[in-house]
């Protein structure tokens, strides 16, 4: 009986301390250009379980984020807001509109998404993001230009489904600014359907 005691007690414990230790790992791989070997010491966890590796040039006092580095925050949040239009739009519509988009939508947003972050300033910018939930069915929203810090959005882009009597469907892409309190509807463009009803957003 005392034995059975110890098999239970023995694998409570372990089941407790699972995933407690982690091991160390070491780095001892030269690089390509012959610069020294990168050593692990003095990574965290999270540096090892996100797989970022700062070099001693790149460390910062107090593990503090490089918020006025060399990226390029509007092109970043650029390239998102375009996935996430293409997302929004959905394979059934990108393809019969992808010309029209690209050629007089797509310039226009970028334009428009450009002078809303430079106007925003470069100490803002690593606070930005671009939300990443279109609305699907019929819904408007596109996506949002949030602000973090400020907990706020900074600008809003939808599209809207516009059925003219005689003329069809038509995509009424456009936006709002926090500047206005998002009443006013700025123009970015219109893509023509046709006269049946579109499918539904990301269908």
């Amino acid at each position: 009986m005392k034995m059975w005691m110890k098999k239970i007690a023995v694998a409570f414990v372990a089941v407790m301390t699972l995933g407690l230790y982690i091991p160390p790992i070491h780095m001892d791989a030269e690089t390509e250009d012959g610069r020294e070997p990168i050593h692990d010491a003095g990574l965290s966890n999270e540096t090892l379980a996100t797989g970022t590796i700062l070099t001693d040039t790149e460390t910062h006092a107090e593990n503090e984020p490089d918020l006025k580095g060399d990226t390029d925050y509007v092109q970043l949040l650029t390239d998102k807001a375009i996935e996430q239009t293409i997302a929004k739009l959905g394979p059934k519509i990108t393809e019969k509109v992808e010309d029209d988009f690209m050629e007089s939508i797509l310039p226009a947003m970028e334009s428009v998404l450009e002078t809303v972050l430079t106007e925003a300033g470069e100490d803002a910018l690593p606070y930005y993001a671009i939300t990443e939930e279109p609305a699907k069915g019929v819904g408007e929203r596109i996506f949002h230009v949030y602000d973090f810090h400020n907990e706020k959005d900074v600008a809003r882009f939808d599209v809207r489904r516009d059925n003219r009597p005689q003329e069809g469907y038509w995509f009424n892409f456009h936006y709002h600014l926090s500047a206005d309190n998002f009443e006013y509807h700025h123009e970015i463009g219109e893509i023509y359907w046709n006269k049946n009803m579109p499918p539904k957003w990301m269908s």
